[in-house]
Parts: structure tokens; C-alpha cells; sequence
């Protein structure tokens, strides 16, 4: 009888752990993101906000900044938002530029981790067609870092 006491508490105390232990919540943001074909499917489903007409932080190059009839649709994968100021790493922002004048661009960036451009976020730049697939994967090459410095939430002018 004492035995099958103590067997019956220790497999009560064994189940309490593996309940506690199943409850802890797990940090699962991954140290590293890297794009890949797939990561961009689907964008016109994400969080969207529009910024319409000039904006002078954009300059006379980038994303129709100087174009009074510019669209800029941004897109944020999983409604991701930063914590305490910053994006964590699998951040992925979307963003379609559109104007009368013919302007139909798609572009990305994603907050890559892992002390890949670490002077600039950790974000890596993208060119992509209308479908989301990757034409250009610029890293910390194409030009985006000097604006999108000027961010007021780690590289992000939206959000």
C-alpha cells in the first residue's frame, strides 16, 4: 500500500512538472531570417497602410517621393510592429509604389538578424516583381540604408 502511495505521488509531482514546463512560454524569434522565393507570397493579404502624394523624406528618387499622385501601399507580414523601438529578426515589410504616370515598383525589406548589416539594422533590400518573386537582393548595397536611416522606428517610415 505504501508503495503504490508513493508511486501515485511521485507520478502526481512528474505530471505537475511536465504541466508547468509545457505552460513556459518559449522565445521562438530566430536569430537569423534569410528570404527566400516564398517569402513574399501572399503580401496583398497582410496589414496594408497607403501614404499618398509627396513626401519630401523619401527624396526625388525613391518610391515616387516627389510625385504629388504617387501610391505607396506598405504591407506588414503577420501585422508585425516593433517592440520597444525595434523590429525583431523575420520582420518582412512589402511595399508597392504606383502612379498615373506609369510608376508600378515593388520592393521589401526584411529584418535579416544575425549581424548581417549591423551599422543598418540588420535589414536586408529587395526588388521584386508584381508577383513577389526576388529580382534583386541588394543586402547593404542598394541605396536604402542612408534613407530609410532616417526612420523614426528602426527603418520603417510607417509604423
Amino acid at each position: 500500500m505504501k508503495k503504490s502511495k508513493l508511486l501515485l505521488v511521485c507520478f502526481g509531482a512528474l505530471f505537475i512538472s511536465y504541466l508547468s514546463q509545457s505552460c513556459t512560454e518559449v522565445d521562438v524569434t530566430p536569430s537569423e531570417f534569410i528570404a527566400d522565393e516564398t517569402t513574399f507570397d501572399g503580401y496583398a493579404s497582410w496589414q496594408k497602410f497607403t501614404e499618398t502624394g509627396l513626401n519630401a523624406t523619401l527624396g526625388s528618387a525613391a518610391h515616387g517621393g516627389q510625385d504629388s499622385t504617387t501610391v505607396r501601399d506598405i504591407y506588414y507580414k503577420d501585422s508585425q510592429s516593433p517592440e520597444d523601438g525595434t523590429y525583431p529578426v523575420g520582420t518582412v515589410i512589402y511595399k508597392h509604389v504606383t502612379s498615373p504616370s506609369g510608376l508600378d515598383a515593388h520592393f521589401a525589406m526584411t529584418k535579416r538578424g544575425s549581424d548581417f548589416n549591423p551599422t543598418n539594422g540588420d535589414w536586408e533590400w529587395f526588388i521584386l516583381d508584381a508577383t513577389g518573386a526576388i529580382t534583386t537582393r541588394g543586402g547593404v548595397t542598394m541605396g536604402c540604408n542612408g534613407c530609410h536611416s532616417a526612420a523614426t522606428t528602426d527603418y520603417s517610415f510607417i509604423k
